[in-house]
């Protein structure tokens, strides 16, 4: 019923134009197929961010004050971009949960402008490893993915859609360009910026989650200390934080966690790395490329053909690629010792009590809100100083516990637009409050 409900939802959005209200009942609705049906991926944490973003656009929306990006696009349009150059970044594996697989080879422009290229298409794993040296098809360039990524393309009648994607249209027409090392311009600009000023612009401070675009690229130079379970700690050269990489795509068919245990083994490396912060976790990055650190004497020896970096999703780091010996000796963090604010904080309280109203229902909340529960939940979020998520929490255990009686004293049904807004109230916040303390653990 709840999911028939949310299908008619979603038809009647797509009805009145609305593909962003439509594409957020859906997710819910898959998420809640995933769950009854106990699927392999499914995370209770996702169902609820699910609902969290359903919810907010439905508030946002009936408010009347929602700007005309709120009702979404329903297909990407792409602009005309006149004639670019753009030079390869790195090139990164796709695999879906949906049975697709490809390629997607990241650019950057004169100007800083970041373009993407993408091969994507049905078949799943060996899609995803043999694209990787599959041609490119964009105005009958003679470069393969592999290439593209340490070359660059002259387009003339060059195609682009708002988040960068680089169309190929029949009067698309690119001719390769030598590629650039990641100590030149443009590419160095990546790793110039500071990573506590570019996570702080990524994280979008002020922005509603919903309209925060997927993390851009972030580049860095950092010292490996070591491993430390299924992650590599490194410190971000110049006396930054400590930063955890993790794999970009954990499936073991590929490379990413192997080169990551290479690098590991050698602590006092310097790398230059290339990778995608990961937004719900404190200081974390998933590199998709390293290369060496110039001037650094213990950094990697790459190939030539290589351009000075290596895919971590499709080239596989050997003995020969790493300097002989060890490291000087220094004063370094144990791997242990990487601070986390976020596991820290008490707000996985908050984070447990929202996914027990998703899994349970209002009066698996309500029940959560009562006796020695209320005193467990809300005391240690007070403690921590976290007094606007302990008010939410009390106000949506409240909502949930509340049984209105009709003018004979009977109990009645209690509406659900009060909990809902109380449980989208107390979702918002929580996602404001990790995403600062996320901002907070790279600076």
């Amino acid at each position: 019923m709840v999911q028939a409900e949310l299908l008619r939802a979603a038809h009647t959005a797509r009805l009145a134009g609305l593909p962003r209200a439509e594409a957020a009942a859906l997710r819910v609705v898959r998420g809640l197929r995933a769950a009854r049906e106990r699927g392999r991926g499914q995370r209770l944490g996702d169902l609820a961010g699910a609902f969290r973003e359903l919810l907010a656009g439905a508030a946002l929306l009936a408010s009347g004050t929602a700007g005309p990006g709120a009702a979404g696009t329903a297909r990407r349009a792409y602009a005309q971009g006149g004639s670019l150059r753009a030079y390869g970044l790195c090139r990164e594996p796709v695999l879906s949960a949906t049975g697709y697989g490809g390629v997607s080879t990241h650019l950057v422009g004169p100007d800083g402008s970041r373009y993407t290229v993408s091969d994507v298409r049905p078949g799943g794993l060996a899609r995803a490893r043999g694209a990787g040296s599959a041609s490119v098809a964009l105005g009958g360039a003679v470069l393969d993915h592999a290439g593209l990524a340490r070359g660059g393309l002259r387009i003339v009648g060059a195609t682009v859609s708002p988040d960068g994607r680089l169309g190929a249209g029949r009067g698309v027409s690119a001719t390769p360009l030598r590629g650039v090392d990641w100590s030149e311009e443009p590419a160095a600009a990546l790793f110039a910026r500071p990573v506590g000023e570019a996570m702080a612009a990524a994280l979008g401070d002020g922005v509603r989650e919903a309209d925060v675009p997927e993390a851009a690229l972030l580049g860095c130079d950092v010292e490996v200390v070591g491993a430390a379970g299924e992650y590599l700690v490194a410190r971000v050269a110049g006396g930054g934080p400590l930063l955890r990489l993790r794999p970009a795509h954990p499936h073991p068919e590929l490379p990413h966690a192997a080169n990551l245990r290479r690098i590991a083994e050698r602590p006092g490396l310097a790398l230059r790395v290339l990778g995608r912060p990961d937004l719900d976790r404190a200081a974390t990055l998933r590199p998709l490329a390293v290369g060496p650190v110039p001037g650094e004497p213990y950094t990697l020896r790459l190939p030539e053909e290589w351009l000075g970096r290596a895919d971590l999703g499709y080239d596989r780091l050997q003995g020969g690629h790493f300097p002989r010996g060890a490291a000087d000796p220094g004063p370094a963090a144990p791997p242990a010792a990487v601070p986390d604010p976020l596991a820290d904080a008490p707000l996985w309280r908050v984070r447990r009590l929202l996914e027990t109203g998703v899994a349970g229902g209002r009066r698996a909340v309500a029940e959560a809100g009562r006796g020695a529960d209320a005193a467990a939940l809300l005391a240690p979020l007070r403690r921590a100083g976290l007094g606007g998520a302990a008010r939410l929490a009390a106000a949506l255990t409240a909502e949930a516990d509340r049984r209105p009686r009709d003018a004979f004293g009977r109990l009645t049904d209690a509406s659900a637009d009060g909990y809902a807004r109380a449980w989208l109230a107390s979702a918002v916040h929580l996602a404001a409050a990790e995403r600062s303390l996320v901002a907070a653990s790279w600076s």
